[in-house]
């Protein structure tokens, strides 16, 4: 009897241990980002090193052997923890809050067609969440400039970005680059969204590290510990709470024929799904031009390895409460994102190729762009007349400035082809 009850006692004790573990490993996950797959998302599928195997793996080409495996996988706030008291996420970031249209956005399609023509119907475009206004935007950089940074902790994906808190208790993501490409791409792909009138990026300043400057100051100790460098431009972007991964939506999906502007595919969807899906139709426009290919194209690429991949959080994109998609982390943008661009521009060309429906206010800018053929110049007034540390980051080089013109050039093509494909006028 003894016996039976000592063996019960240790099978008890082996039970508690393995339990304390298992919940122990997974708060590690959920507070550090450490062991992610793509976007950032806690690996579930069959083989637990399948992340070693995906694009990331071959991003060793002369330009990116400073990134070390996973170094774009940042994420802000991936622990989707609120902070009631500091976040101006939590506090003020939606400027067109209409809790009766929130109560709606779950009944299935009663107001009309989704779609006029190859564009989404003006009765959604009327609903369309507008995530950070250009007042919102403007009011927060003007804050933060004028704040003291008084903490930075790990909390925004790779250890070499940090958390920081600033005098009033608000925060921001600040991105320290391990190379000058990533703040100029997550900076320059900011002001291209902006150019588009697309509103899901987080606000975003640039500030220059100065332990001698009140705004460093308090924080002294811990960028010497971070060996941050003296002088160094950085990044700083709001911080959001209450977010959540988001998976893509079966229209986008490799089995599927793709996003089409068909109203018995449409039809029976609910306003919130096809709002979501307009915002996925302006990220893949964002996307395609600044060839970030380290969020719905690195899936494409790794399905080759993970067919579920498209079944797991995508990368660098989450979704407030809301509703509303937050495109983080574009660094791959732009810069990066145009140097490597043989490597991935097959799989930028499938994903552009899936979506036959946009927004008509975002394909009216692109237009634009594409007759005046000053995307350049418009680009770099915008950034120099919002940003005074410009001048210390850089801009463009004249190559990558023909490449983002050219790719403008050829979203206005593919838009005609799907015009004309579906025999439906503009």
């Amino acid at each position: 009897m003894r016996a039976v009850s000592a063996n019960l006692l240790a099978l008890l004790f082996l039970c508690t241990c393995v339990s304390v573990f298992y919940v122990w490993s997974r708060l590690e996950r959920y507070n550090t980002g450490l062991q992610l797959t793509s976007r950032g998302s806690v690996h579930i599928g069959p083989s637990p090193d399948l992340s070693a195997k995906t694009f990331r793996a071959l991003l060793a080409v002369p330009v990116a052997q400073r990134l070390h495996l996973g170094g774009i996988l940042d994420a802000h706030n991936l622990t989707g923890v609120a902070d009631q008291t500091g976040s101006l996420g939590s506090r003020d970031y939606h400027m067109n809050v209409d809790n009766k249209w929130s109560a709606q956005r779950g009944v299935a399609v009663k107001l009309g067609s989704p779609v006029e023509g190859i564009f989404w119907s003006e009765w959604l475009e009327d609903k369309f969440p507008v995530s950070f206004s250009e007042e919102h935007a403007r009011a927060w950089r003007g804050r933060a400039r004028g704040h003291r940074i008084v903490r930075l902790e790990p909390g925004c994906g790779r250890i070499s970005n940090q958390l920081a808190t600033f005098s009033d208790r608000t925060k921001a993501c600040v991105r320290y680059g391990i190379n000058a490409d990533q703040v100029q791409g997550e900076t320059l792909t900011y002001y291209l969204a902006s150019l588009l009138g697309i509103t899901n990026l987080p606000p975003l300043i640039l500030a220059q590290l100065n332990v001698d400057s009140e705004q460093w100051a308090s924080v002294r100790r811990r960028i010497g510990g971070l060996q941050w460098s003296e002088r160094a431009v950085v990044s700083l972007t709001q911080w959001v709470a209450n977010l959540t991964g988001v998976i893509t939506p079966a229209p986008l999906r490799q089995e599927s024929k793709g996003l089409r502007p068909l109203r018995g595919e449409l039809g029976n969807k609910t306003t919130a799904e096809l709002l979501e899906l307009m915002q996925w139709t302006d990220l893949i426009i964002l996307d395609y031009l600044s060839a970030n290919f380290d969020r719905l194209v690195s899936n494409l690429f790794s399905l080759q390895w993970d067919s579920r991949v498209m079944e797991r959080e995508t990368n660098n994109l989450l979704r407030t409460p809301r509703g509303d998609l937050i495109f983080i982390d574009n660094e791959a943008g732009l810069v990066h994102g145009y140097r490597v661009l043989d490597m991935w521009e097959k799989y930028h060309s499938t994903v552009l190729d899936s979506v036959c429906v946009f927004r008509k206010r975002t394909v009216q800018r692109v237009i634009e762009l594409h007759r005046r053929r000053d995307t350049r110049t418009r680009l770099l007034e915008l950034y120099r007349d919002s940003e005074p540390l410009s001048p210390e980051l850089g801009f463009l080089s004249d190559e990558h400035a023909g490449v983002l013109q050219s790719r403008i050039s050829r979203l206005y093509k593919h838009i005609l082809h799907c015009k004309v494909k579906y025999q439906l006028g503009v």
